[in-house]
């Protein structure tokens, strides 16, 4: 398709060339100079070709002359492109002294001294020296003033002053013009500072600005949802935090879980339960689940029963059969309560598992039985070799296949095993 456009335009340019041609043939032009005595005569289009050619020799000739004293300056602009060029890869690599001395250098050349100065700035940081970094951001403020704001903000939260860095941040941020690494700076600097307010403001422009990857804006987000939630000083606090969540935010996992035990802790119960449930039954979660099972001794029985329910469609989860296990344990249903536990220790050995195993032991008056399953809960989270301990299932081994459990054709109906 380029070659027909090319052959177009040579065709078009060919056209006007012949019309043209006999435009100016019909009629030259007539050009007369006289000058002292001299006078010369010719046509208009060559005059023209004369005044092109003339151009076209004075500028080779000043570039000629020009070229001594020009070879000075280009040198010193190869010089310092290849300073910036190895300052950068000092800073990437760790060198950070080597860095900041040819970033250092770099920055006498106008146009690279902002990148320059900002990245020796950064150099001067990781190493520690955060008064030097902060004198070489005032030396790059005029040259690049946003990008040497989210920088001193930076270098300010490294240093131990977050609480400064979000009140150098702040303005731009009421006025909504902070840049993405402007605004994740906030959100890191107000989670540091206490100022949680601010933190959670920045989570949505960040959001929006898709600077950053869905998995680091997550862990971001959910951290700073946990640590506003834990900051709650009272029941209704909480519940009003929760309720100026936006959705999207009340369905992150950390954040349900964080909401569950926090209620609970201020003795809501039910509302944390009804936001457990809500949320398995939306996305099932290990980590809702286990949450599900460790809340307070309300209602246990009625948990009890909605977490069997869930057995059928995860048969082989390791983290609800040790909510069913803990939820036995309180009811004093020991051999349910074997049961559910020794399947978790069989699909996934945990130390949370082996405590509420020792605790099932223990309340059956079995005192070294129950003994041998702490130990086992501290050996395995020291990462050492557990003892094997009698349960009810010894002697027949652990079933691990799927339970409750079946196989069923395109029309619903289910398969006769063979």
């Amino acid at each position: 398709m380029r070659l027909w456009r090319w052959m177009l335009l040579l065709v078009i340019v060919a056209a006007l060339a012949a019309f043209g041609w006999h435009w100016v043939a019909e009629d030259p032009g007539y050009v007369l100079l006289r000058l002292r005595g001299w006078k010369v005569e010719t046509t208009v289009v060559a005059a023209v070709l004369i005044l092109l050619f003339g151009w076209a020799l004075l500028t080779v000739l000043w570039r000629l002359l020009s070229w001594p004293f020009g070879a000075v300056s280009r040198r010193h602009r190869r010089v310092g492109q290849q300073r910036m060029s190895d300052g950068v890869i000092a800073l990437i690599t760790g060198r950070h002294a080597d860095a900041e001395r040819d970033l250092g250098r770099a920055s006498r050349l106008e146009h690279l001294r902002a990148p320059a100065l900002l990245a020796a700035a950064e150099a001067a940081c990781r190493r520690g020296e955060y008064t030097r970094a902060l004198e070489t951001l005032d030396q790059a403020s005029p040259w690049a003033p946003q990008a040497a704001r989210v920088l001193r903000a930076r270098v300010l939260r490294r240093e131990g002053r977050p609480s400064d860095a979000v009140a150098l941040l702040a303005a731009d941020a009421d006025k909504g013009q902070l840049s993405p690494a402007g605004w994740r700076e906030l959100a890191l600097s107000g989670l540091a500072s206490g100022d949680l307010v601010r933190a959670r403001a920045a989570l949505d422009p960040l959001r929006k600005s898709a600077a950053f990857g869905s998995r680091a804006h997550v862990a971001l987000e959910a951290e700073i949802l946990v640590a506003s939630i834990d900051a709650a000083a009272d029941g209704v606090a909480l519940n009003t935090l929760w309720a100026k969540l936006p959705k999207v935010q009340r369905r992150l996992p950390v954040a349900v879980d964080a909401y569950a035990r926090r209620a609970a802790a201020f003795g809501l119960i039910l509302p944390a339960m009804d936001e457990l449930e809500s949320a398995l039954r939306r996305d099932w979660s290990p980590l809702l689940i286990a949450t599900y099972g460790a809340l307070g001794s309300e209602d246990i029985e009625a948990r009890l029963r909605r977490a069997e329910g869930w057995l059928d469609a995860h048969p082989n989860d390791a983290a609800l059969l040790l909510t069913l296990g803990r939820l036995a344990v309180r009811l004093k249903l020991w051999g349910k309560a074997h049961q559910f536990l020794e399947r978790s220790l069989a699909l996934a050995p945990t130390t949370a598992a082996w405590e509420v195993l020792g605790d099932a032991f223990a309340g059956e008056g079995d005192a070294g039985q129950a003994q041998r399953c702490y130990r086992n809960a501290l050996a395995l989270g020291r990462g050492e070799a557990v003892l094997p301990v009698l349960t009810r299932s010894q002697g027949r081994g652990i079933d691990t296949r799927p339970m409750a459990i079946e196989d069923r054709d395109q029309h619903g109906l289910p398969r006769l095993r063979e």
